[in-house]
């Protein structure tokens, strides 16, 4: 195991050479920073187990340190140290978020048990990170649940890939569950020690995204105050996961590509390339090589990303694992919300199974979730489904039944069947069916009498 680092950040140098001489003794590894603001640009390039400094220091003093540290890292351990001690300032750094308080001149082995016992919160809290994502990709609402041959597959691809840094494009549909492929492969790779970064592309204006990508150093624009870097390096030696990567701007897939080819990465307003070590995955819901064709994606950038495709297809593609996601959502929910209910009816199950799911699996499972909340009872029975849901399989039946008869009577139980639909998902309104089955308001109810169909009768 590596040595706990600590960052000693005081403008009294024999303090620093006295206390990291002690600290090293200890066994950890020590930086030093005489003021707050050189303190910043090394948290910018490397995080530490643990935080000690002064309060009062030149240009930017502990306090104000403090609170900027907590803004960018609430998670960063923080032990503040001061030779003017007052219950009020001791207060005052505990609300703002540090882990202690000690005066100087302080007792060396109180500061050492103190300094440990930080350390020791850090690798907890870090633990705790990384098993609470692996729980999540083997419990969680967004688990990759199915035995179809399609999830096999993808089963497989994922062994196959993780092992690997190869660069891996997911394609798919929005909700057809991309991110949690890329967790999957990211959980089962070398790199699984450190939480994977992700980012929708799409989610950010261009200037925002270049800085969120690439970071920037200070000056580079006029909010820009301080260093900061992005993601490309704070995923260093991990996973970076680029959602929605064809909504990424042309003159930033060429900076990618870079960074892909080099491994390094520049700053926005800096001058100096940082060597990176990360693996990318990214995903979309668009067809790329069309995308290329119209001129908003690089072809080079592609095949660089395509190393590794895999395509996750659409819920209605693999309908056999429904039944097999209902309840695995069902269970979760139920124990999240201190519920019990027995299940779905079979008739329920199969207007379910039935369903088209233009959403996929996140809209399967909202719809889980919205039911245990409002099901009073033990069953939830095909009446509690939303009525798109239940029209779209009383449809599909009526296919079924029609296709076994004569062609003329096929065509008129056809008709009979459109037109009765039609009017239930207009709530009986003649006119605005009429603009719907782009049908005259007279047509439609020619053959509403033709098939003796009353609207009355039908919205009573």
């Amino acid at each position: 195991m590596s040595a706990a680092s600590i960052l000693l950040v005081d403008d009294e140098e024999n303090l620093c050479r006295i206390l990291s001489r002690i600290l090293r003794d200890e066994g950890y590894s020590v930086e030093i920073s005489h003021n707050g603001l050189d303190a910043l640009e090394k948290l910018n390039q490397r995080s530490y187990d643990c935080v000690v400094t002064d309060v009062r220091m030149p240009e930017m003093d502990g306090l104000a340190f403090l609170h900027e540290v907590r803004r960018r890292d609430p998670e960063q351990i923080m032990i503040v140290m001061s030779a003017y001690g007052n219950v009020q300032l001791a207060q005052e750094v505990i609300r703002a978020g540090a882990f202690d308080y000690f005066i100087k001149p302080f007792d060396n082995d109180e500061v050492v048990r103190v300094i440990a016992n930080a350390v020791e919160l850090f690798r907890l809290r870090k633990e705790k990170r990384v098993l609470s994502e692996q729980l999540a990709n083997q419990v969680g609402p967004g688990e990759l649940v199915g035995s179809s041959p399609a999830m096999q597959s993808i089963g497989k691809l994922i062994a196959h890939v993780a092992a690997t840094d190869a660069t891996v494009l997911i394609t798919g549909e929005s909700g057809t569950g991309k991110e949690l492929v890329a967790r999957a492969i990211h959980q089962s790779s070398k790199r699984s020690d450190r939480a994977m970064v992700a980012i929708n592309c799409g989610a950010f204006p261009r200037d925002l995204i270049e800085s969120e990508l690439f970071g920037h150093e200070k000056g580079a624009f006029t909010s820009a105050h301080t260093a900061k870097p992005g993601l490309l390096e704070r995923a260093n030696q991990s996973t970076l996961f680029l959602d929605e990567i064809g909504d990424l701007p042309l003159e930033l897939q060429v900076k990618l590509l870079r960074v892909i080819e080099t491994r390094e990465v520049r700053r926005v307003g800096g001058v100096t390339f940082r060597n990176t070590d990360i693996r990318i995955i990214a995903a979309t819901n668009r067809d790329l090589k069309v995308e290329q064709e119209t001129g908003r994606f690089r072809e080079d950038l592609f095949y660089r990303l395509a190393t590794f495709p895999i395509a996750v297809p659409p819920l209605r593609e693999r309908r056999e694992d429904i039944p097999i996601l209902i309840d695995h959502f069902l269970a979760l929910c139920t124990r999240k919300m201190g519920r019990s209910l027995a299940g779905f009816t079979p008739d329920a199950m199969e207007a379910l199974r039935s369903y088209r799911w233009p959403g996929n699996v996140r809209e399967l499972q909202n719809l889980i979730e919205r039911l245990v909340i409002m099901k009073d009872g033990q069953t939830i029975s095909k009446g509690d489904l939303p009525g798109e849901i239940v029209q779209e399989t009383d449809w599909r039946t009526g296919l079924h039944e029609i296709e076994q008869l004569p062609y003329k009577q096929a065509k008129a139980a056809f008709e009979k069947n459109y037109f009765q639909n039609l009017l239930a998902s207009n709530d009986y309104n003649v006119t605005r069916s009429s603009i719907v089955a782009g049908l005259s308001r007279r047509h439609l109810q020619e053959k509403l009498r033709e098939f003796k169909i009353r609207v009355s009768d039908q919205a009573g």
